[in-house]
């Protein structure tokens, strides 16, 4: 028995002048499961150029995470191939897959992934350690990356001595130390209040803007207007692949934010940063 949703759609492709860093080329993802094929990708095709900030966005089954497993290196596709930097990664065996993983590609993930019995520069360190370097220039980097997410001054805390925002700008200190050229954050703001949820958009905006390129994965349309690309998915497939007018500016947010508080908060805001009256 197969059960199949929907048909596959293309998604837009980058400009001419863009350099593409990252594409799916009719990828595809299948699971059996008791005698059932799922289909969680239906050929998808998609296109991220350098210093692009998108979004994948789509309700729960829509296959974004699946999709992000499969461009992430995470998990390889049942059909299509994965171009990271113009090298088709598919087929590659899993210890050539983690080198490019570990160099090219930096994580953020919802619930920042971090070891609770180590400081934040030593969790910043980890991808280093993997990659090899020495300890000296390692914790150099770390500390470099940690200053550039605002949190020079709480080097030594371990994480249950951080706040949540805290905890996820060292995640995003971590998936930046290596240099990766792409940056895929899963749910970045999923666990945060609003005002830690805002500063976290700001930082990855503000990564954004010096020429790194972001994947943002959510749910959240809120969030996803951060990008300046939407893609939307919908069983496994593209359905709707926009570029954002009025995109939303996490910085001027926090503004907002500010002055609410500073007038007494008139309102609220839940984590996505959505006003509730």
């Amino acid at each position: 028995m197969v059960e199949r949703f929907g048909e596959a759609a293309k998604s837009t492709s980058c400009p001419e002048e863009a350099r593409v860093v990252l594409e799916a080329r009719g990828v595809t993802k299948r699971y059996d499961l008791e005698g059932i094929t799922v289909h969680a990708l239906c050929g998808v095709d998609l296109e991220v150029c350098e210093a692009q900030m998108l979004a994948v966005m789509g309700p729960s089954g829509s296959g974004k995470s699946t999709l992000m497993h499969i461009i992430g290196l995470l998990d390889h596709p049942t059909d299509g191939n994965v171009v990271v930097e113009g090298e088709d990664v598919s087929r590659m065996a899993p210890n050539d897959l983690a080198a490019v993983r570990n160099k090219r590609i930096g994580f953020v993930f919802q619930s920042f992934n971090l070891l609770p019995r180590t400081t934040a520069l030593s969790n910043v360190e980890l991808p280093l350690i993997y990659a090899g370097i020495p300890m000296l220039k390692r914790t150099k980097l770390a500390r470099e990356s940690l200053e550039r997410v605002g949190l020079g001054d709480r080097l030594g805390h371990f994480s249950s001595q951080l706040s949540g925002g805290q905890q996820q700008r060292v995640a995003i200190a971590r998936a930046l130390v290596t240099k990766p050229s792409i940056v895929l954050a899963d749910e970045p703001t999923g666990n945060l209040d609003s005002r830690s949820g805002i500063e976290v958009m700001s930082v990855l905006q503000e990564f954004n803007r010096q020429g790194v390129t972001i994947v943002v994965v959510t749910h959240d349309a809120v969030v996803a207007r951060h990008a300046e690309r939407i893609v939307h998915l919908k069983d496994g497939c593209v359905v709707h692949d926009e570029l954002v007018k009025d995109r939303t500016i996490a910085e001027d947010k926090m503004r907002e934010l500010e002055a609410e508080e500073a007038s007494g908060f008139p309102e609220s805001q839940d984590a996505s940063g959505a006003t509730r009256a």
